[in-house]
């Protein structure tokens, strides 16, 4: 029955492993022109698996950042994982904390949506690893193709793919921000602080990364926590 279970996972998770595939090779692509060995970008996706936090890492690492703020970016782009494990694990039938562990580090914004929508009231662990394995092993797999293609291209098309680094943030905030306020506010706080920081010059790229984030997300959640309230008495009144 289990293997049953794993099977109906690794369908449901297929279009998934699809999707990452031309975001993973990307990656690939990029870690080669940045500089990074296959086996240091292979075990970037091994060991951190966050699609936006690696592409982050890529721009810190060219830009020579201490590894620890990089690791601090890393944590604060992916904290919303604390969130989405949490709510898996009532979702999810009892295992021992080990697979679970294993589990939750394996959970994405896309294997979460699959997992959190599914109709049943908890699902077998089997099922989840189904869903979580086969998007884990696209990632990590097109990530070696994309740094082997970057490593036979000319040189001047590895200079060039920099750009393409840029363009990607930009095809990851884009969609998100369409009809969404909150995010579009988000984003331009950030800019606008992290200009500052850009052109003061007070603090390193890598900590005027984390301050604006962080200054930029409780800013807009105070002034939408108090724009709620007000709403909420005036519908009362």
């Amino acid at each position: 029955m289990k293997n049953v279970h794993f099977f109906s996972g690794l369908k449901a998770g297929m279009p998934i492993a699809i999707g990452y595939f031309p975001v993973a090779l990307t990656f690939g692509l990029l870690a080669k022109t940045t500089g990074l060995s296959i086996l240091e970008a292979t075990a970037m996706s091994i060991f951190v698996y966050a699609g936006a936090s690696q592409y982050i890492s890529l721009t810190l690492i060219s830009k020579g950042v201490d590894p620890i703020v990089i690791v601090l970016n890393t944590f604060i782009v992916n904290i919303r994982h604390f969130l989405m494990s949490a709510a898996l694990n009532e979702k999810m039938v009892y295992a021992p904390k080990w697979t679970k562990g294993l589990f939750a580090f394996w959970v994405t914004d896309e294997t979460f949506s699959v997992l959190a929508t599914r109709k049943e009231e908890q699902l077998p662990m089997s099922f989840g690893f189904g869903v979580n394995l086969i998007a884990y092993s696209s990632w990590v797999t097109f990530t070696v193709v994309g740094h082997l293609i970057g490593a036979n291209l000319p040189m001047f098309l590895q200079v060039a793919m920099s750009v393409a680094l840029y363009a990607m943030f930009i095809g990851l905030l884009v969609p998100s921000m369409r009809g969404n306020r909150k995010v579009v506010l988000l984003a331009l706080v950030a800019a606008i602080i992290n200009s500052l920081f850009y052109w003061t010059g007070w603090l390193s790229t890598g900590w005027a990364i984390i301050v604006s984030a962080l200054v930029s997300a409780v800013a807009i959640e105070i002034i939408y926590s108090r724009y709620t309230k007000r709403k909420t008495v005036v519908n009362v009144n």
